[in-house]
Protein backbone atom coordinates (compact mmCIF):
# COMPACT_ATOMS: atom_id res chain seq x y z
CA UNK A 1 0.00 0.00 0.00
CA UNK A 2 3.11 2.15 -0.34
CA UNK A 3 3.01 5.50 -2.51
CA UNK A 4 5.62 5.93 -5.19
CA UNK A 5 5.62 9.84 -5.98
CA UNK A 6 5.91 9.45 -9.52
CA UNK A 7 3.92 11.41 -11.94
CA UNK A 8 0.70 9.49 -12.41
CA UNK A 9 0.39 9.54 -8.32
CA UNK A 10 1.10 13.51 -8.52
CA UNK A 11 -2.11 13.71 -10.85
CA UNK A 12 -4.06 11.35 -8.82
CA UNK A 13 -3.33 14.33 -5.87
CA UNK A 14 -4.08 17.38 -8.12
CA UNK A 15 -7.37 15.55 -9.47
CA UNK A 16 -8.15 14.26 -5.44
CA UNK A 17 -7.27 18.25 -4.39
CA UNK A 18 -9.66 19.48 -7.23
CA UNK A 19 -12.58 17.46 -6.56
CA UNK A 20 -11.95 18.02 -2.15
CA UNK A 21 -11.95 21.73 -3.15
CA UNK A 22 -15.72 21.69 -5.37
CA UNK A 23 -17.43 19.40 -2.57
CA UNK A 24 -16.16 22.16 0.28
CA UNK A 25 -16.96 25.21 -1.82
CA UNK A 26 -19.85 23.92 -3.90
CA UNK A 27 -20.84 21.94 -1.34
CA UNK A 28 -21.95 24.64 1.30
CA UNK A 29 -23.43 26.52 -1.59
CA UNK A 30 -25.90 23.08 -1.87
CA UNK A 31 -26.06 22.65 1.37
CA UNK A 32 -27.82 26.27 1.82
CA UNK A 33 -30.05 25.02 -1.60
CA UNK A 34 -31.04 21.89 0.71
CA UNK A 35 -31.95 23.91 3.99
CA UNK A 36 -33.68 26.85 2.04
CA UNK A 37 -37.79 25.57 2.67
CA UNK A 38 -36.45 25.80 6.68
CA UNK A 39 -36.50 29.17 6.28
CA UNK A 40 -39.14 32.27 6.31
CA UNK A 41 -39.59 33.63 3.59
CA UNK A 42 -38.53 37.26 2.78
CA UNK A 43 -35.88 38.80 5.42
CA UNK A 44 -34.36 34.86 6.45
CA UNK A 45 -34.21 33.46 2.47
CA UNK A 46 -33.01 36.63 1.66
CA UNK A 47 -30.01 36.98 3.90
CA UNK A 48 -29.20 32.65 3.30
CA UNK A 49 -29.13 33.77 -0.84
CA UNK A 50 -27.11 36.77 -0.39
CA UNK A 51 -24.49 34.81 2.00
CA UNK A 52 -23.56 33.09 -1.17
CA UNK A 53 -23.84 35.42 -4.29
CA UNK A 54 -20.64 36.99 -4.50
CA UNK A 55 -19.04 32.90 -4.96
CA UNK A 56 -21.19 30.48 -5.87
CA UNK A 57 -20.87 30.51 -9.99
CA UNK A 58 -17.16 30.58 -9.14
CA UNK A 59 -16.86 27.75 -7.16
CA UNK A 60 -17.71 25.72 -9.59
CA UNK A 61 -14.72 26.10 -11.61
CA UNK A 62 -13.27 23.32 -9.32
CA UNK A 63 -15.50 20.71 -11.01
CA UNK A 64 -14.58 21.61 -14.21
CA UNK A 65 -10.89 21.48 -13.28
CA UNK A 66 -11.71 17.74 -12.06
CA UNK A 67 -13.72 16.58 -14.75
CA UNK A 68 -11.36 18.24 -17.40
CA UNK A 69 -8.03 16.73 -15.18
CA UNK A 70 -9.45 13.22 -15.40
CA UNK A 71 -10.45 13.68 -18.73
CA UNK A 72 -6.98 14.50 -19.75
CA UNK A 73 -4.57 12.25 -16.86
CA UNK A 74 -6.83 9.19 -16.92
CA UNK A 75 -8.72 9.22 -20.22
CA UNK A 76 -9.49 5.52 -19.84
CA UNK A 77 -11.30 6.29 -16.13
CA UNK A 78 -12.71 8.91 -17.71
CA UNK A 79 -14.40 6.63 -21.20
CA UNK A 80 -15.18 4.24 -18.48
CA UNK A 81 -16.68 5.97 -15.17
CA UNK A 82 -19.04 8.75 -17.15
CA UNK A 83 -21.16 5.71 -19.54
CA UNK A 84 -21.45 3.47 -16.07
CA UNK A 85 -23.30 6.34 -13.84
CA UNK A 86 -24.65 9.11 -17.22
CA UNK A 87 -27.67 8.90 -15.82
CA UNK A 88 -26.64 10.32 -12.73
CA UNK A 89 -23.94 12.91 -14.17
CA UNK A 90 -26.82 14.22 -16.75
CA UNK A 91 -29.47 14.62 -13.02
CA UNK A 92 -26.46 16.72 -11.33
CA UNK A 93 -26.11 18.69 -14.16
CA UNK A 94 -29.91 19.29 -14.56
CA UNK A 95 -29.73 20.01 -11.40
CA UNK A 96 -26.94 22.38 -11.29
CA UNK A 97 -28.29 24.51 -14.12
CA UNK A 98 -32.27 24.48 -12.18
CA UNK A 99 -29.83 25.83 -8.89
CA UNK A 100 -28.32 28.71 -11.24
CA UNK A 101 -31.44 29.91 -13.29
CA UNK A 102 -33.65 29.55 -10.02
CA UNK A 103 -30.71 31.65 -8.16
CA UNK A 104 -30.96 34.59 -10.31
CA UNK A 105 -34.53 35.08 -11.64
CA UNK A 106 -35.48 34.42 -7.92
CA UNK A 107 -34.01 38.53 -7.73
CA UNK A 108 -35.68 39.79 -10.94
CA UNK A 109 -38.59 37.90 -11.29
CA UNK A 110 -40.59 38.45 -7.92
CA UNK A 111 -43.98 37.09 -9.36
CA UNK A 112 -42.81 33.65 -8.86
CA UNK A 113 -40.34 33.85 -6.34
CA UNK A 114 -42.02 31.06 -4.73
CA UNK A 115 -41.45 28.62 -7.83
CA UNK A 116 -38.20 30.20 -7.99
CA UNK A 117 -37.49 29.10 -4.66
CA UNK A 118 -38.83 25.43 -5.16
CA UNK A 119 -36.28 24.84 -8.16
CA UNK A 120 -33.31 26.79 -6.13
CA UNK A 121 -34.01 23.83 -3.76
CA UNK A 122 -35.07 20.93 -5.71
CA UNK A 123 -32.04 21.69 -7.87
CA UNK A 124 -29.47 21.60 -4.65
CA UNK A 125 -30.87 18.29 -3.56
CA UNK A 126 -30.78 16.56 -7.00
CA UNK A 127 -27.32 18.08 -7.58
CA UNK A 128 -25.66 16.99 -4.09
CA UNK A 129 -27.74 13.11 -4.18
CA UNK A 130 -26.27 12.51 -7.50
CA UNK A 131 -22.61 13.64 -6.47
CA UNK A 132 -23.20 10.79 -3.56
CA UNK A 133 -24.46 8.25 -5.90
CA UNK A 134 -21.69 8.92 -8.43
CA UNK A 135 -19.25 8.21 -5.62
CA UNK A 136 -21.31 5.22 -4.19
CA UNK A 137 -21.38 3.72 -7.93
CA UNK A 138 -17.54 4.57 -8.15
CA UNK A 139 -16.72 2.77 -4.58
CA UNK A 140 -19.20 -0.27 -5.24
CA UNK A 141 -17.42 -1.52 -8.46
CA UNK A 142 -17.84 -0.67 -12.23
CA UNK A 143 -17.37 -3.96 -14.67
CA UNK A 144 -14.92 -3.46 -17.17
CA UNK A 145 -13.88 -5.45 -20.13
CA UNK A 146 -10.65 -4.87 -22.01
CA UNK A 147 -10.98 -1.12 -22.01
CA UNK A 148 -14.90 -0.46 -22.00
CA UNK A 149 -17.22 -0.50 -19.39
CA UNK A 150 -19.39 -3.99 -19.65
CA UNK A 151 -22.48 -3.20 -17.10
CA UNK A 152 -25.56 -2.22 -17.70
CA UNK A 153 -27.65 1.56 -17.67
CA UNK A 154 -28.47 0.74 -14.51
CA UNK A 155 -25.65 -0.98 -12.23
CA UNK A 156 -25.30 2.51 -10.13
CA UNK A 157 -29.32 2.24 -9.11
CA UNK A 158 -28.16 0.07 -5.66
CA UNK A 159 -29.06 0.27 -1.58
CA UNK A 160 -25.29 1.50 -1.33
CA UNK A 161 -25.24 4.17 -3.59
CA UNK A 162 -28.53 5.74 -1.86
CA UNK A 163 -26.61 5.37 0.85
CA UNK A 164 -24.02 7.03 -0.06
CA UNK A 165 -26.14 9.87 -1.92
CA UNK A 166 -28.22 10.58 1.21
CA UNK A 167 -24.94 11.01 2.96
CA UNK A 168 -23.89 13.56 0.88
CA UNK A 169 -26.97 15.34 0.87
CA UNK A 170 -26.75 15.28 4.55
CA UNK A 171 -23.23 16.65 4.87
CA UNK A 172 -23.57 19.24 2.20
CA UNK A 173 -26.39 20.57 4.53
CA UNK A 174 -23.96 20.65 7.52
CA UNK A 175 -21.74 22.59 5.10
CA UNK A 176 -24.18 24.98 4.26
CA UNK A 177 -25.70 25.42 7.57
CA UNK A 178 -22.41 25.82 9.09
CA UNK A 179 -21.41 28.69 6.55
CA UNK A 180 -24.59 30.62 7.48
CA UNK A 181 -23.77 30.37 11.32
CA UNK A 182 -20.71 32.09 10.11
CA UNK A 183 -22.27 34.24 7.76
CA UNK A 184 -25.79 35.41 9.43
CA UNK A 185 -26.94 37.04 12.87
CA UNK A 186 -29.95 37.58 15.25
CA UNK A 187 -32.26 34.82 14.58
CA UNK A 188 -31.47 33.87 10.83
CA UNK A 189 -28.17 32.25 12.74
CA UNK A 190 -29.80 30.75 15.65
CA UNK A 191 -31.72 28.93 13.18
CA UNK A 192 -28.87 27.68 11.09
CA UNK A 193 -27.62 26.91 14.29
CA UNK A 194 -30.20 24.26 14.99
CA UNK A 195 -30.30 23.52 11.61
CA UNK A 196 -26.41 22.17 11.71
CA UNK A 197 -26.55 20.27 15.17
CA UNK A 198 -29.33 18.18 13.14
CA UNK A 199 -27.27 17.79 10.17
CA UNK A 200 -24.37 17.41 12.18
CA UNK A 201 -25.88 14.48 13.97
CA UNK A 202 -27.28 13.03 10.90
CA UNK A 203 -24.01 13.70 8.61
CA UNK A 204 -22.01 11.24 11.77
CA UNK A 205 -24.76 8.73 11.28
CA UNK A 206 -24.50 8.44 7.68
CA UNK A 207 -20.75 8.50 7.73
CA UNK A 208 -20.76 5.32 10.36
CA UNK A 209 -23.35 3.66 8.09
CA UNK A 210 -20.90 4.01 4.97
CA UNK A 211 -17.79 2.83 6.70
CA UNK A 212 -19.59 -0.32 7.97
CA UNK A 213 -21.22 -0.85 4.80
CA UNK A 214 -17.94 -0.67 2.80
CA UNK A 215 -16.46 -3.37 4.99
CA UNK A 216 -18.72 -5.67 3.37
CA UNK A 217 -18.86 -4.47 0.33
CA UNK A 218 -15.63 -5.79 -0.86
CA UNK A 219 -13.15 -8.07 1.00
CA UNK A 220 -10.14 -5.87 0.20
CA UNK A 221 -12.37 -3.14 1.72
CA UNK A 222 -12.50 -4.93 4.86
CA UNK A 223 -8.87 -6.29 4.39
CA UNK A 224 -7.76 -2.77 4.11
CA UNK A 225 -9.14 -1.49 7.76
CA UNK A 226 -9.37 -4.64 9.77
CA UNK A 227 -6.12 -6.67 9.14
CA UNK A 228 -2.55 -5.82 9.75
CA UNK A 229 -0.22 -4.26 8.04
CA UNK A 230 -2.88 -2.17 6.64
CA UNK A 231 -4.47 -1.04 9.83
CA UNK A 232 -1.67 0.50 10.74
CA UNK A 233 -1.66 2.95 7.84
CA UNK A 234 -5.79 3.90 8.07
CA UNK A 235 -6.13 3.23 11.81
CA UNK A 236 -5.59 7.18 12.33
CA UNK A 237 -8.80 8.37 10.11
CA UNK A 238 -11.40 7.06 12.39
CA UNK A 239 -9.67 8.20 15.75
CA UNK A 240 -8.70 12.02 14.09
CA UNK A 241 -12.26 11.81 12.89
CA UNK A 242 -13.88 11.13 16.52
CA UNK A 243 -11.86 13.91 17.53
CA UNK A 244 -13.18 16.20 15.27
CA UNK A 245 -16.98 15.27 15.40
CA UNK A 246 -16.45 15.92 19.86
CA UNK A 247 -15.13 19.42 18.78
CA UNK A 248 -17.60 20.37 15.98
CA UNK A 249 -20.50 19.09 18.40
CA UNK A 250 -18.69 21.60 21.17
CA UNK A 251 -18.29 24.68 18.90
CA UNK A 252 -22.02 23.93 18.25
CA UNK A 253 -23.12 23.91 21.80
CA UNK A 254 -20.19 27.14 22.67
CA UNK A 255 -22.27 29.64 19.82
CA UNK A 256 -19.11 29.69 18.15
CA UNK A 257 -19.04 31.49 14.66
CA UNK A 258 -16.15 30.52 11.99
CA UNK A 259 -15.27 27.71 14.08
CA UNK A 260 -18.18 24.97 12.54
CA UNK A 261 -17.06 25.57 9.21
CA UNK A 262 -14.04 25.01 9.24
CA UNK A 263 -14.14 22.00 11.65
CA UNK A 264 -17.10 20.68 9.21
CA UNK A 265 -14.42 21.20 6.28
CA UNK A 266 -11.80 19.06 8.57
CA UNK A 267 -14.88 16.51 8.56
CA UNK A 268 -15.28 15.99 5.21
CA UNK A 269 -11.30 16.00 5.00
CA UNK A 270 -11.32 13.05 6.39
CA UNK A 271 -13.75 11.05 4.80
CA UNK A 272 -12.75 12.14 1.81
CA UNK A 273 -9.13 10.49 2.97
CA UNK A 274 -10.61 7.45 4.23
CA UNK A 275 -12.25 6.98 1.25
CA UNK A 276 -8.99 7.41 -1.01
CA UNK A 277 -7.41 5.11 1.13
CA UNK A 278 -9.98 2.24 0.89
CA UNK A 279 -9.95 2.08 -3.09
CA UNK A 280 -5.70 3.00 -3.19
CA UNK A 281 -4.64 2.60 -5.62
CA UNK A 282 -7.47 1.81 -8.33
CA UNK A 283 -9.29 4.42 -9.77
CA UNK A 284 -11.62 2.07 -10.87
CA UNK A 285 -12.57 -0.33 -8.37
CA UNK A 286 -12.05 -3.16 -7.90
CA UNK A 287 -9.22 -3.82 -10.84
CA UNK A 288 -7.80 -0.70 -12.53
CA UNK A 289 -5.44 0.99 -11.40
CA UNK A 290 -4.43 4.86 -11.53
CA UNK A 291 -1.44 3.72 -13.86
CA UNK A 292 -3.40 1.31 -15.89
CA UNK A 293 -5.78 4.69 -16.44
CA UNK A 294 -2.96 6.89 -16.88
CA UNK A 295 -2.31 8.91 -20.05
CA UNK A 296 1.13 8.89 -21.86
CA UNK A 297 3.80 10.56 -19.51
CA UNK A 298 4.64 13.34 -22.19
CA UNK A 299 0.82 14.04 -22.57
CA UNK A 300 1.17 14.22 -17.96
CA UNK A 301 4.07 16.55 -18.33
CA UNK A 302 2.41 18.77 -20.65
CA UNK A 303 -0.69 19.04 -19.07
CA UNK A 304 1.42 19.34 -15.13
CA UNK A 305 2.84 22.74 -16.92
CA UNK A 306 -0.64 24.26 -17.66
CA UNK A 307 -1.90 23.07 -14.49
CA UNK A 308 1.35 24.75 -12.77
CA UNK A 309 0.27 28.01 -14.29
CA UNK A 310 -3.59 28.31 -13.97
CA UNK A 311 -4.04 26.59 -10.64
CA UNK A 312 -2.36 29.16 -8.50
CA UNK A 313 -4.41 31.70 -10.48
CA UNK A 314 -7.73 30.18 -9.82
CA UNK A 315 -6.78 29.68 -5.90
CA UNK A 316 -5.89 33.41 -5.71
CA UNK A 317 -8.78 34.19 -7.63
CA UNK A 318 -10.49 32.21 -5.10
CA UNK A 319 -9.27 33.74 -1.86
CA UNK A 320 -9.84 36.94 -3.29
CA UNK A 321 -13.41 36.95 -3.77
CA UNK A 322 -14.05 35.45 -0.36
CA UNK A 323 -11.56 38.07 0.88
CA UNK A 324 -13.60 41.00 -0.68
CA UNK A 325 -16.76 39.49 0.43
CA UNK A 326 -15.91 38.69 3.67
CA UNK A 327 -18.21 39.54 7.01
CA UNK A 328 -21.50 39.38 8.00
CA UNK A 329 -24.77 39.64 5.21
CA UNK A 330 -27.47 41.46 5.56
CA UNK A 331 -30.77 41.64 3.47
CA UNK A 332 -29.72 44.08 1.23
CA UNK A 333 -26.58 41.94 0.27
CA UNK A 334 -25.09 41.39 -3.32
CA UNK A 335 -27.97 42.02 -4.91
Amino acid sequence: MGIDFDLTVIWAFIIAFAVFAYVVMDGFDLGIGILFPTFKPGQERDQAMNSIAPVWDGNETWLVLGGGGLFAAFPLAYAVILPATYPLIIAMLLGLVFRGVAFEFRWRDKAHEKFWDISFTAGSFIAAMAQGMILGAMLQGIDVEGRAYAGSWWDWLTPYTLLTGIGTVAGYALLGATWLIWKLEGASQAHARTLAKKAFLATLALMGAVSAYNLVLNPEYSDRWLTAPEIYITGWVPIVTGILALSLLGALRKERNSKPFWLSIALFFLGMAGLGLTIWPNVIPPDVTIWEAAAPEKSQIFMLIGVAITMPLILAYTGWAYWVFRGKVGTEGYH
